[in-house]
């Protein structure tokens, strides 16, 4: 098993659109031009001895305010005169509980960090209308879409992807608009192109743009949300927030937010930022997407939550009256079960099976699930955190989230009673310009204690250099993998058989520090070349069968065969420490059609056909029936992602 949560706080400084011209001196151009000549840039006269010189001061690209969408009014009556019941009906009618699944903020309502704003926008034609006219967008008479006071007709650009289920929403949105006089003109684009690297959402080519983040049980945020995260031409694009939204007391709260360690902190501070988000809305929340998943009727123990990725952490609970063997339906194989390089969804659950799922985020919510006695938090004294001396030359992480050797002239977090930024309990940090000489930064160590009699599959024990075989591969980058955030801030490890222990460098304190834990990979193994696994290269093991194809785990079952494109196979692992799984044999299904995945659910070919192959719920309608006839049972959990329509306030 290896931990997969990785934390980045990369806190990039970019140049913000409103101070550019306050703070920076005018760029010097000497150029003759005549005084009547009409620029688009900020002209400043200078008195020159010989003659008279034009200063002119050239605007940063995509800073420019929107003309229609810069107007808080605007934006307020599109979120009024958005029907998100109806948007919703459009794609899940058949959900019982659609209210569960609307969002006003930017996490989800059933989420620890969710506060209510105080600012609400209850679909409501006539208010979004007045806030219109009073924007000075008026609706002529005949007429069906407003226009301003030159005649310009209020029109806006709506790009999202060209994914049915998109479609099929943006139609309700965009007849929502028309009811309020507002065009909308829709671009349906290729995903491609909608999330390229250099293009759509990453060079913010839209004026109204919907798509969905990638949810996580942390909310997260500042990359989205803060001032100094908007994407320049001038910042190399860097951060995400392509709203180019700069509120600075929500920005200030976000970043709060992410970097204290005190969870009723965090959600006050989560607070003040929907509170900021609701009032200026910059994009307009629709809905949580809804992952579902169909069972049959009389499996008991399937228990899907929010918030949670793998309904399969208890799987070893799973069972039917009489059955000895389940059957999972998965639409795609993966590709390898070495799971450091291989993080496909298909490829994370059928190695859950074997591994086992030691942290779950049930309901947004961290716990130990197996083999952790607890997750080590300053409030259990699992973990510490301590004002540490550095000094020069010592490696810590700065304010910007970088390892560096410690200089004169770095920007980084010291331990202050007097500093503005709360950690943890009384211990504050502030932010300075380090000027050499030595100084306190904050380090954390998390002490993890394992469960007793935990073993391989093969019946050896789990030991210290299991643990710290874990730790040499993750960190090699001849392994394959690709994500060294953790790695590149730890200080230092620990490895015992039942205790682990590691401490952070200086400076590095991330808000899900509890998560930081141990893998293992069983270095005793014995391959079909009579190497053991321990002393194989980091950069053979992405080939290795017994690491692609046939790992042995600690959790609830074994791998027995796999015949590729048709099916895997496993049996109860007879060294489980939890005891023996309640169905002694699991078998995944390889069924690449969706409405033949259903058709086996409801012959009883198949036993679970997951969200994965199900989609975003245009197949719940049959699943639906079914289940209201008792032939399956349907789990439709909101999922962390949320639509949403971003507004581009700076689009040039």
């Amino acid at each position: 098993m290896k931990n997969t949560n990785r934390i980045s706080m990369l806190l990039a400084c970019t140049t913000v659109a409103a101070l550019v011209l306050g703070a920076c001196q005018p760029q010097i151009v000497e150029k003759e031009v005549v005084v009547t000549q009409i620029v688009e840039k900020t002209v400043e006269k200078e008195k020159i001895v010989e003659k008279e010189k034009i200063v002119e001061v050239t605007t940063e690209d995509f800073t420019t305010p929107h003309p229609i969408l810069s107007d808080l009014k605007v934006r307020q009556a599109i979120a009024h005169c958005t029907n998100r019941p109806e948007v919703i009906t459009s794609v899940y009618s058949w959900l019982d509980d659609k209210a569960a699944i609307l969002m006003d903020t930017n996490i989800p309502t059933s989420h620890w960090a969710y506060t209510k704003p105080k600012v609400q926008y209850a679909f409501d034609v006539a208010t979004g209308g007045a806030l219109l006219d009073e924007a000075g967008w008026k609706l002529g008479e005949g007429a069906d879409y407003r226009a301003d006071a030159d005649g310009n007709e209020l029109s806006l650009r709506f790009t999202t992807t060209s994914a049915q289920f998109r479609q099929t929403w943006a139609a309700v949105f965009e007849d929502n608009m028309k009811a309020c006089g507002v065009r909308v003109v829709r671009l349906h684009a290729p995903a491609a192109w909608w999330f390229g690297d250099t293009t759509g959402v990453a060079r913010r080519d839209y004026e109204l743009g919907a798509f969905a983040w990638v949810g996580e049980a942390d909310p997260g945020g500042q990359s989205l949300y803060a001032c100094d995260k908007i994407p320049l031409p001038s910042n190399g694009w860097e951060g995400q927030n392509g709203m180019g939204w700069c509120n600075e007391a929500a920005s200030n709260a976000i970043k709060a937010a992410n970097n204290t360690l005190d969870r009723a902190e965090r959600v006050k501070q989560y607070a003040l930022f929907q509170d900021g988000f609701a009032a200026d809305m910059p994009s307009l929340p629709m809905f949580n997407r809804v992952e579902v998943n169909a069972t049959a009727t009389d499996l008991a123990g399937f228990d899907p939550r929010p918030g949670q990725p793998y309904p399969t952490y208890n799987i070893a609970d799973w069972e039917r009256p009489g059955e000895t063997n389940l059957i999972l339906a998965l639409s795609q194989e993966p590709a390898s079960l070495f799971s450091l390089v291989e993080n496909a969804w298909v490829a994370s659950l059928t190695a859950s099976l074997i591994n086992g799922v030691g942290i779950t985020s049930l309901d947004y919510d961290f716990a130990a699930n197996l083999y952790f006695k607890e997750l080590p938090t300053l409030e259990n004294k699992g973990a510490l955190l301590l004002a540490a001396d550095v000094k020069d030359g010592d490696k810590v992480v700065n304010a910007k989230g970088d390892v560096v050797e410690l200089k004169a002239g770095e920007m980084i977090r010291v331990v202050d009673a007097a500093g503005d930024l709360p950690l943890y309990g009384d211990l504050k940090l502030k932010e300075i310009e380090y000027k050499g000489g030595g100084a306190q930064m904050p380090q954390m160590t998390m002490n993890w204690k394992l469960e007793s009699g935990l073993k391989w599959s093969d019946g050896n024990p789990l030991v210290a250099a299991d643990i710290e075989l874990s730790s040499k591969i993750t960190c090699d980058p001849d392994s394959g993998a690709t994500d060294f955030t953790i790695c590149e801030r730890t200080a230092k490890e620990t490895f015992g058989n039942t205790e682990y222990s590691i401490m952070l460098m200086p400076g590095y304190t991330p808000p899900l520090y509890f998560s930081i834990g141990p893998g293992w990979y069983p270095a005793h193994r014995k391959l079909s070349d009579g190497r053991k696994l321990a002393d194989v290269p980091a950069k053979e093991w992405t080939t290795l069968p017994e690491v692609a194809e046939s790992p042995i785990g600690l959790g609830p079952y074994t791998i027995t065969k796999w015949e590729k494109g048709v099916s895997i196979s496993f049996a109860a692992n007879p060294n489980f420490y939890k005891g023996k799984p309640k169905t002694p044999n699991i078998t995944i299904k390889i069924v690449q059609d969706t409405n033949q995945a259903v058709a086996q659910l409801l012959t009883g070919d198949v036993d679970v056909v997951f969200g994965e192959t199900l989609g975003a719920g245009e197949e719940g309608p049959p699943e639906r029936a079914a289940a209201d006839k008792g032939v399956g049972k349907i789990f439709s959990p909101p999922s962390a992602p949320g639509e949403h329509v971003d507004f581009n306030l700076n689009p040039k």
